[in-house]
């Protein structure tokens, strides 16, 4: 079944680039150039996937995720951003982002994160990599619980506001406390695709989950492994 993809990007040049590419990777492709006609056309007709661009004019990328996802909108969102800060690209995340990829990309980079979220959310293609069915519903370890089921994750009593690839990620890490897991990994199991040693995109997932794990007088969970990669343990 053809997954359909709602463009939203005011340079015409990417957006023409862009649905071309993603059509002829076999996507419905709808393209439109800034954040108001992006929800109208959400609202009109529900995509499987979202791309924005983060810097629009009016409604930009940020306020359309926000809008959407203050609807209970839960479809998946990929962010083009062209912003290099990692506070910047937190923002994109914040407004409840899925994922982002940072201009110049590589379109083959774009399909593999689409995919991946696709994947995910049970919208993949039929001959994409089927998940694993989980081995159990709940995940407790070190006050950390976590209902995979209903994904709804708690540190001791505060519930976690997580968006779909932390609470991934988060879980990864939960399932193999103790355990050292590599980049490489990481990358595959919650991505589906490495990205190579020059990026940072597992890094600000891991600084984002830490902001809303850690808490005054509780012990960090989520420790790097320098060279290596990431463990959760509670020291």
């Amino acid at each position: 079944m053809t997954q359909t993809v709602l463009l939203a990007e005011d340079d015409r040049a990417i957006r023409h680039a862009l649905e071309r590419a993603l059509t002829l990777e076999g996507y419905e492709v709808t393209a439109v150039a800034d954040g108001v006609e992006a929800l109208a056309q959400a609202h009109r007709t529900p995509p499987d996937v979202l791309l924005l661009d983060v810097m629009m004019p009016g409604i930009d990328g940020l306020q359309v995720c926000r809008v959407l996802r203050a609807e209970g909108d839960r479809t998946p969102i990929l962010m083009l951003t062209a912003l290099v800060e990692t506070a910047d690209r937190i923002a994109g995340l914040d407004a409840g982002a899925d994922d982002y990829v940072v201009k110049p990309f590589d379109v083959e980079e774009v399909f593999a994160r689409l995919r991946a979220l696709l994947r995910r959310t049970g919208n993949g293609s039929l001959d994409a990599p089927k998940e694993e069915p989980s081995p159990s519903g709940q995940v407790s370890v070190a006050g950390l619980r976590m209902d995979v089921q209903a994904r709804r994750a708690w540190r001791g009593e505060r519930e976690l506001e997580l968006t779909r690839t932390e609470f991934d990620l988060l879980e990864l890490l939960a399932r193999n406390a103790g355990i050292v897991l590599d980049h490489t990994t990481i990358y595959d199991r919650i991505w589906g695709y490495d990205f190579g040693p020059g990026s940072k995109n597992l890094a600000v997932y891991v600084g984002y989950l830490r902001r809303k794990l850690d808490q005054p007088g509780a012990p960090a969970l989520i420790h790097t492994v320098r060279g290596v990669g990431y463990v959760l343990r509670e020291d």
